[in-house]
């Protein structure tokens, strides 16, 4: 745990008692702050009253004795209204921080060099960080992990020299850090996403923004125009950027022509790594979130050497285009995150020849936006509510059954692939919601990962 002592004695008010609220109120009161928490699930505030956190209704607080009011990312700080909590912070005077803004000022107070690299984007920002991650760890570094990928950042390991964190911040994270200053920050792409939490695109943008202006290295993906765009302001005022592209040439940064990584400073360029053969890597999305976490470890004092060797041991993110067994020509992938069409499209684009488990609880908009790709499909084996939907999508394109439940439906594509003579996938992406049939996609990919291993002569990769 980090204990928070930059507010020691000082009284603060707390809302959101969920995971990561609730290891916020717990790392306040270790450093001697004195907090007030709330939230609006009396559950939640009978569990943190039960471990000795105090708890009031922060209608009936002194405000104007409150030295900060630190908010859980998941309530609405300005859209589609902020929360009645919020108002009366504003109200009062009273500064609006979270927990990711609470970490900087711990590290600024304690061990301002430590290294510290925070990643978003729209789209790739929980594969680039944990492959950040794997890379120093790999190269025997003291390495902590959290934030948005899944740990509360305050139950990590305190900053101190030579420890490195990886923190992958979102949207509403960032919205709470106004001070946020990392060693390397990294914006992937912008795409319209949580505008019912942001209002529009251009406020969204402008927060994500924050990350990277406040970096000493920034590291923005410039395949779209609103990055493109942050990147020439941000160098314009002072940082030093390093633009990534997995589109065209870039002149000081790095860029992807198909799996190659290409190094370019001052309009000279080099080879400096193939991500051919990696399957955790495979794809052209999956170049730029590479080239990222290159730019990132380079930045932080990572060698060539040390990153080549820890992309080629990279496992892959869990649930996420994520290669866990292998048969003769067959590999089995788990995208169990792809829980709609848009999610799924860079898996089907990664492989040439796919037996498509796909299905579940619905999506708007179903599958046509995946049209596309269905010459890469050799058959789709259906599952869940979704099934006579996507069968009506798929029509003539292509072969499909409708195979009701996943151990059926993995059974049948691996006896169909192993009679295939050409390398294939037989790939769980399911372009649909989990909840007809599993809890979450967690519980259906591990589903996967349970019918492969049964899989007579498949060699698990996990």
């Amino acid at each position: 745990m980090i204990a928070v002592t930059t507010f020691k004695d000082k009284q603060v008010a707390l809302f959101g008692l969920g995971g990561s609220g609730l290891a916020t109120a717990r790392a306040l009161v270790a450093g001697g702050a004195k907090v007030t928490a709330w939230d609006d699930n009396p559950d939640s505030v009978a569990k943190a009253t039960a471990e000795g956190i105090a708890t009031a209704d922060l209608r009936t607080i002194d405000w104007q004795a409150q030295a900060a009011f630190v908010l859980s990312p998941g309530v609405p700080l300005t859209h589609p209204k902020p929360h009645w909590s919020v108002d009366l912070a504003r109200a009062a005077g009273v500064e609006i921080i979270g927990d990711v803004e609470l970490f900087v000022r711990e590290r600024r107070a304690h061990a301002p060099d430590c290294p510290f690299i925070a990643i978003t984007g729209t789209n790739g920002k929980s594969t680039t960080t944990a492959l950040i991650a794997h890379i120093l760890k790999s190269s025997g570094r003291d390495t902590q992990l959290g934030g948005n990928i899944g740990t509360a950042i305050l139950t990590l390991d305190p900053p101190k020299a030579e420890r490195y964190f990886v923190v992958e911040c979102s949207s509403y994270q960032i919205d709470l850090a106004p001070t946020l200053n990392p060693t390397a920050g990294i914006l992937l792409n912008l795409t319209p996403d949580h505008l019912d939490r942001h209002g529009t695109m251009q406020h969204y943008a402008d927060v994500k923004e924050r990350l990277v202006a406040g970096a000493e290295t920034a590291v923005i993906g410039v395949d779209d125009t609103f990055c493109t765009l942050i990147a020439d302001r941000v160098e314009r005022a002072g940082v030093n950027v390093q633009r990534i592209s997995k589109r065209s040439v870039v002149e000081n940064g790095l860029y992807a022509e198909g799996s190659k990584i290409i190094e370019a400073h001052a309009g000279a360029s080099s080879l400096l790594l193939d991500l051919d053969g990696i399957q955790t890597l495979k794809g052209s999305h999956n170049a730029q979130n590479a080239a990222a976490a290159i730019a990132a470890c380079l930045a932080v004092g990572v060698s060539k050497d040390e990153i080549r060797e820890g992309l080629k041991s990279f496992p892959g993110l869990k649930h996420r285009m994520q290669p866990v067994g292998k048969r003769n020509q067959v590999v089995f992938v788990n995208d169990s995150k792809a829980t709609n069409a848009d999610a799924a499209a860079p898996a089907l684009s990664s492989y040439d020849r796919i037996y498509w488990i796909a299905g579940g609880l619905p999506k708007e908009g179903g599958i046509a936006s995946l049209a596309p790709l269905f010459p890469r499909i050799v058959k789709a084996y259906l599952i869940g509510e979704a099934a006579p939907a996507f069968a009506a999508t798929l029509g003539e394109a292509v072969p499909y059954e409708i195979s009701g439940t996943l151990e059926r439906a993995v059974e049948h594509a691996a006896a169909d692939a192993a009679a295939d003579t050409t390398a294939s996938a037989v790939m769980l992406s399911p372009a649909c919601a989990s909840f007809d049939q599993f809890k979450n996609f967690e519980v259906r990919g591990d589903a996967f990962v349970g019918h492969v291993a049964a899989l007579a002569g498949v060699t698990m990769l996990i």
